[in-house]
């Protein structure tokens, strides 16, 4: 750790000192670039400003947050921003991905650009080695699941939300609620949606969850949308309170759920941690400095009873 605050200091004045002494500014852009427009990315790209203006007061720097957002969560969308934004030769590009596998020859390219990649709320595809922001996927499923088996007492009827089934994130969440009610004899897996990470399909598919199995007694969801669309249909069918529903993640539609009762709480990711962290390891990268193979931003449990205590 003291090595590392040394090389940090080291880094930050030789990039406001010029060889002759003479003080000097840089600019520097970062593409960030989510899965899809989603209001959980507008809460990443808040914490990437704000690490963005820190530097910029603590350096002198210009330091530019290019966010572009693909309209679907396809993977040729993705991949298209991607290049585009490589063509335009930013110093660094932090992306959460929607297919390891589908992504990782335009990562390559970029790579091999020599443009600067991390990864964040996703995992690094294999054999690339790039840095990853982000938190334990499976533990934080683990622990919504295994809150709700609780909250059944070990017995019940449950669904998930699958999010988008080829997200490194959103998969490696189902299989570890699958894992978590498999062990319980008393717990029963019905029904499964696919939400794509679209609030408005999350509740649709709720909606026809609780219409074909109106015995349902709790969900989970794999990402951000799940829980607010599952929360919505919950309320509109007049079950709050009988359907039990355990989140991921912090966006305000979930934290007023949770605030209302129809939602009993959530695990967040932190994306504001996220969007910082992202941040600030492409400009250490932009600076010719090694980062880290991870970065664990942490799980923040959000309950009804702890929200003043955590700020919403």
């Amino acid at each position: 750790m003291k090595r590392f605050k040394l090389f940090l200091i080291f880094a930050l004045v030789f990039g406001l000192i010029g060889v002759n002494g003479i003080a000097f500014a840089k600019e520097y852009r970062f593409v960030i670039v989510p899965k899809v427009v989603h209001p959980w990315f507008d809460l990443v790209v808040e914490g990437a400003r704000a690490q963005a203006k820190l530097l910029e007061e603590q350096t002198g720097d210009t330091i530019i947050i290019d966010y572009r957002a693909p309209s679907r969560g396809e993977v040729v969308l993705q991949n298209n921003i991607l290049e585009q934004a490589a063509v335009t030769r930013p110093d660094g590009i932090a992306v959460d991905l929607l297919d390891e596998a589908g992504n990782k020859v335009v990562l390559e390219s970029i790579v091999n650009m020599g443009i600067p990649v991390v990864i964040f709320d996703s995992e690094s595809p294999e054999g690339m080695n790039l840095t990853k922001i982000g938190n334990d996927f499976a533990e934080q499923a683990q622990i919504a699941s295994e809150r709700l088996v609780e909250l059944l007492g070990g017995k019940g009827k449950v669904a998930i939300m699958q999010g988008v089934p080829t997200a490194p994130n959103h998969r490696i969440r189902y299989e570890a609620h699958k894992a978590v009610f498999d062990k319980y004899p008393g717990i029963e897996l019905v029904a499964e949606g696919i939400d794509n990470d679209d609030i408005q399909t999350a509740q649709e598919q709720a909606a026809a969850i609780i219409a074909a199995h109106p015995d349902i007694d709790g969900f989970v969801a794999c990402d951000a949308a799940g829980p607010i669309g599952i929360g919505l249909a919950v309320k509109e069918a007049g079950r709050a309170g009988d359907i039990q529903v355990v989140g991921l993640d912090n966006l305000n539609q979930l934290i007023e759920l949770i605030r209302e009762g129809v939602v009993d709480s959530s695990s967040s990711t932190k994306p504001q941690m996220q969007g910082a962290y992202s941040v600030l390891m492409l400009w250490q990268r932009a600076l010719g400095m090694d980062t880290p193979k991870e970065i664990d931003t942490g799980i923040e449990i959000i309950t009804k009873e702890n929200l003043e205590e955590l700020g919403y």
